[in-house]
């Protein structure tokens, strides 16, 4: 009991003592003899707080990022497929430019030699019963497509149809080596004929029937053309000879040249559905660097 009634009057002394000390302080104002008391106390407990501020930054920082985790997640991944969006619209508006000036050649081309052509696409490249390098358009005989129908581009001759459905038809290249194509030398009557060899499209050979024609490199080959221009119209361009072989004593000469088509990436090709009224003869072949 006596020490209840002794702690009672302890805490009721400090309680006074606490209360005279304010009084004065906060009547006395800055001149208080217990400012210096004050300010050591302010930083004391203000350092204290910050310091658990430090502490508690980080670990609310993590938990809000936890928190906010899912929705993050979600925005990172919507962005994400938007800029795939973004950059597939980006390839398919270039596709489709680069596929427009490649129709535009190829048209220009037909247009300059005569020929009625029905554009397509190449939509796959397979092999055919008797034939390895073949392509596979989307074009077939609900569009006047035929078998033995010439197929171009905008640089020149590609090869013939050999099957056609309604919808799509088969073009085997004038790179197979089952393939061959008759050919005339640009400006002359020396004719021969162009076969694929096993060098991936990117040579084709040529076997002038003349064997005492001349023949050199640079020298520019276009289609001689076929009865009632099946399988080949005349007049397209074939290639241009790289190299020229020595038969002395042969029948024919043989010379190999690089194809003005690249036969190894087509895209946009055309169909010739009506051959020219007349041979274009060397009209469309390209023209000579530095020739006016």
């Amino acid at each position: 009991m006596r020490d209840s009634r002794q702690a009672r009057l302890i805490l009721g002394t400090l309680l006074a003592a606490a209360l005279i000390i304010l009084t004065v302080d906060h009547r006395a104002g800055e001149s208080s003899p217990l400012t210096p008391l004050r300010s050591a106390g302010a930083w004391l407990f203000g350092s204290a707080e910050e310091a658990g501020g430090i502490v508690a930054r980080p670990v609310g920082g993590f938990l809000h990022a936890i928190a906010a985790a899912p929705g993050a997640q979600a925005d990172i991944e919507r962005l994400k497929a938007e800029n795939a969006r973004l950059r597939s619209s980006l390839s398919a508006d270039r596709l489709d430019a680069a596929r427009a000036a490649e129709l535009k050649r190829m048209l220009g081309l037909a247009g300059l030699g005569g020929y009625k052509v029905v554009p397509a696409n190449v939509i796959a490249r397979r092999g055919q019963p008797g034939f390895e390098d073949a392509v596979q358009i989307d074009a077939g005989t609900e569009d006047g497509v035929r078998t033995d129908m010439t197929v171009l581009n905008g640089d020149g001759l590609v090869g013939r149809v050999v099957h056609a459905a309604a919808r799509t038809s088969s073009v085997v290249l004038l790179s197979d080596l089952a393939s061959a194509a008759g050919a005339r030398m640009e400006g002359g009557q020396e004719i021969g004929v162009v076969h694929g060899v096993a060098e991936n499209g990117r040579l084709l050979q040529f076997k002038l029937l003349d064997s005492t024609a001349p023949i050199n490199r640079g020298g520019r080959l276009v289609s001689f053309g076929s009865h009632r221009g099946a399988p080949y119209v005349p007049g397209v361009p074939i290639g241009v000879i790289e190299q020229v072989e020595s038969t002395p004593g042969q029948l024919v000469r043989i010379a190999y040249a690089r194809p003005y088509a690249d036969l190894t990436a087509l895209d946009v090709v055309g169909v010739v559905v009506q051959g020219p009224a007349r041979d274009p003869r060397d009209a469309v072949l390209p023209r000579r660097e530095g020739a006016r």
